[in-house]
């Protein structure tokens, strides 16, 4: 049943995906004093965020392949993790060469990574718990 619904939605699940990625990318380059500014202070909100953009960027592809294909491999999940770790380097790179008000920092790509490798530890541990789910 969980095949059937996201096969029939790929186009779905690919829009989805895709806009996130260009909401992140966008998030990240834009002007830092054009963000809304939030009243209330979290120490590390900064790190949170990096983690879940990249958390869910490797979760919404993951879900988009696996409903192109009906199936994730291991390879296919390892290259989605790359190309999100690849995409926070990029991103951070782009901070820090073509933006006024943003600054390229390690701490962000350390907690990109974990974002992206949670979320493929977790893809893949319900995609062995869950076999039948994967075939």
């Amino acid at each position: 049943m969980i095949i059937k619904h996201l096969s029939e939605h790929k186009t779905f699940w690919f829009l989805t995906a895709l806009g996130w990625t260009i909401f992140v990318a966008f998030t990240c380059l834009i002007n830092s004093n054009d963000l809304p500014s939030i009243e209330i202070e979290v120490i590390g909100i900064d790190k949170i965020i990096h983690f879940l953009f990249h958390f869910i960027f490797t979760l919404l592809w993951s879900i988009y392949y696996f409903s192109k294909e009906k199936k994730v491999t291991q390879k296919r999940l390892t290259t989605i993790v790359i190309i999100s770790l690849l995409f926070g380097i990029i991103i951070e790179w782009l901070q820090a060469s073509f933006t006024l008000t943003r600054q390229a920092d390690v701490l962000d790509i350390i907690f990109n990574s974990g974002g992206a490798i949670s979320a493929g530890l977790i893809v893949y541990l319900t995609l062995k718990k869950y076999p039948i789910a994967n075939t």
